[in-house]
């Protein structure tokens, strides 16, 4: 995975908003923040105001100043540096559509506003980490991956689900280099799906997901490395068989199915007992399962001879 640190977006501590300003502004804005999410999407699903926030999943440390965990993003469809903010808004985000497929009893396509309407939004701010040891937090808007499962109705013998992200050859210059495994897609089993944890986004910091970020929908799955959670969906498939995803078809010596956040087994090339957490450039100790192993600790206790890290 290339890595490049841009010491030009750097901001001092002091510099970053305050966290109370990031989690307060909710009150202060009110439906102006549902009105600005209209004016991004007009008559689209993505049209949303803030959610009512679900605190029994507590990160730890405080929210990722919004600038930051907007402006350092990972999207190899528009680029493969950290800067794709601006190339990424060419994306098409209305209408949108996610195919359900694979082992499912009625394979079918479904509007993203339909699907909303079938679902509670809420707000949880997780921890999110990359392979590259990068780091933030973000206050995301969505609903449980599981009620996304629940929805597809996959059948009995489904033992994976397989996310792939939108490919618009007009939009995303990436696309034309022919050595990536486009689409992209990754995959999780189906207990991962699961997981109370597992989060379906479709906004950050009250509002809709910007491109750069995975919009209109992506996948959150704490626990993991941030390569690992698809963005942009458009296709979600059932199978019994476990897939291989866009970063394990490059490397899987280096980014293997499993890909836990592990502080304790070092990638081949750099050690994940620390990150550095976006905003403040601090190196802090990496937490095992990114501080969420009571909640998915139980789902690799039998797994002791794979390489969690990747």
């Amino acid at each position: 995975m290339l890595i490049r640190i841009r010491r030009g977006w750097e901001l001092p501590e002091s510099a970053a908003t305050p966290e109370a300003l990031v989690l307060g502004r909710r009150a202060a804005l009110g439906a102006g923040a549902a009105l600005a999410g209209a004016a991004l999407a007009p008559d689209s699903a993505l049209a949303q105001g803030p959610a009512m926030r679900n605190t029994r999943f507590q990160p730890g440390r405080g929210v990722t100043p919004e600038a930051d965990s907007t402006n350092y993003n990972n999207y190899y469809e528009f680029g493969t540096s950290k800067s794709v903010s601006a190339a990424a808004q060419r994306l098409k985000v209305s209408p949108w559509s996610i195919r359900f497929d694979g082992l499912v009893g009625n394979p079918r396509e479904i509007g993203l506003e339909d699907l909303l309407k079938q679902v509670n939004l809420e707000e949880r701010v997780y921890r999110f980490r990359c392979v590259e040891a990068w780091a933030m937090t973000v206050p995301w808007t969505g609903f449980p991956m599981s009620e996304l499962v629940r929805l597809a109705a996959p059948r009995a013998e489904a033992k994976y689900v397989v996310f792939e992200t939108a490919s618009q050859r007009d939009t995303m210059p990436g696309l034309r280099q022919g050595w990536y495994p486009w689409p992209y897609s990754d995959g999780f089993t189906m207990e991962e799906a699961r997981n109370e944890l597992a989060f379906i986004a479709t906004g950050m910091y009250g509002k809709p997901l910007p491109p750069q970020n995975g919009a209109p929908i992506r996948a959150i799955v704490p626990w993991k490395f941030g390569f690992k959670a698809p963005k942009s969906i458009v296709r979600v498939t059932f199978q019994a068989e476990r897939p291989v995803g866009y970063w394990e078809k490059l490397q899987a010596s280096e980014y293997g199915f499993w890909a836990n956040v592990n502080p304790e087994v070092a990638h081949p090339r750099w050690s994940q007992a620390t990150e550095r957490l976006l905003g403040s450039n601090e190196r802090v100790p990496t937490k095992l399962f990114n501080g969420y192993a009571e909640f998915v600790g139980d789902l690799y206790k039998n797994l002791q001879n794979e390489r969690l890290y990747a």
